[in-house]
């Protein structure tokens, strides 16, 4: 770039943003990391980091300004088992963030802002079986999203276009479908499956049970972080302005993630099935037709090699926090 582009990442303390900031800085941006908490397992790679709570507006103003994209992934939430027992809070603080962070932006002249939404916005009634027809971007509508959390997100979709439409925002939206990866949470209530398995199994000795919620049977398609930041970066430089999956489209149930993850780890693992946790829709798959398209790339990191790297980096977590305690 012969004029350094300066950007702003919001949630640059959590998984996805913290991986986004290095990832663009490795690419000659200039950016400022924003968020309430600073990066829990590595510092930062932003050029500045600023603690700033989103839910004000004057915060947001302050966070983007001087600069001429903003990626927006600063949100509360967690796994199904927080996102189901926080709606209220996942309402409130995602709605302040995200109407407020999207105003700043248009206040301050930004060129390009991008928004982070979630397969949570596809209807209820397109995921009650395991064996799910993988989700197109169409089939948002007619609307029944996931309660709280996916409601607002496609309500938010919403407002990037007419920002779009009304004030010339050029906007982005990407559904994220599952993004897993090293340096995410993997405990305390946030974490997702993928590392909440990488966990128990990394704590288990070979023959031990694992908790798994549910009967195991519920699918799901994961996509590994390194994927996940490429393809924001993709359609972010893209003329795509309508929502966009992204994700793998490898479906998987939760006894065969538990399987797969045993096996990297080389133990002899079986199940305990909890069937009173929450566990979420049946069934779920990114249909990436449309991805493949617009950005002529698809996710490239296999399943099991992204479980590989994980369960690497949260054995060695959990591991260095036994010893520490010992």
């Amino acid at each position: 770039m012969s004029t350094q582009t300066k950007v702003t990442v919001t949630g640059a303390g959590g998984f996805i943003g913290h991986h986004l900031c290095k990832y663009l800085v490795e690419r000659g941006y200039w950016v400022r990391g924003v968020d309430i908490k600073e990066p829990e397992y590595e510092r930062t790679a932003a050029d500045e980091f600023e603690l700033l709570d989103l839910t004000k507006l004057e915060n947001c103003l302050e966070a983007t300004r001087g600069v001429q994209q903003v990626y927006g992934l600063a949100a509360n939430m967690g796994g199904i088992g927080f996102i189901e027992t926080h709606k209220a809070e996942i309402v409130r603080d995602n709605t302040l963030i995200n109407l407020q962070s999207i105003e700043a932006s248009r206040i301050n002249g930004v060129q390009r802002y991008l928004y982070t939404s979630s397969a949570c916005i596809y209807p209820g009634f397109k995921q009650k079986d395991a064996d799910v027809t993988p989700l197109k971007e169409e089939d948002a509508y007619p609307a029944d999203a996931e309660d709280g959390y996916g409601w607002e997100k496609l309500y938010m979709e919403r407002v990037c276009r007419h920002y779009r439409e009304d004030f010339g925002l050029d906007t982005r939206v990407v559904r994220f479908h599952n993004i897993f990866g090293p340096l995410g949470t993997y405990d305390g209530g946030r974490e997702k499956s993928p590392a909440a398995i990488c966990r128990k199994i990394a704590l288990a000795n070979d023959g031990d049970d694992i908790e798994v919620w549910g009967d195991g049977k519920q699918t799901r398609s994961y996509c590994y972080i390194d994927d996940c930041v490429e393809g924001i970066y993709r359609l972010m430089q893209s003329e795509y302005r309508d929502p966009l999956n992204l994700g793998q489209d490898r479906m998987i149930s939760i006894d065969e993630l538990v399987d797969v993850v045993s096996q990297i780890a080389g133990k002899r693992i079986g199940k305990r099935y909890d069937t009173t946790k929450p566990q979420g829709v049946r069934g779920r798959n990114s249909d990436n037709t449309r991805l493949r398209q617009v950005l002529d790339w698809e996710p490239q990191v296999s399943l099991e090699e992204g479980l590989a790297r994980t369960y690497s980096w949260i054995k060695s977590q959990v591991m260095d926090s036994r010893a520490n305690a010992a």
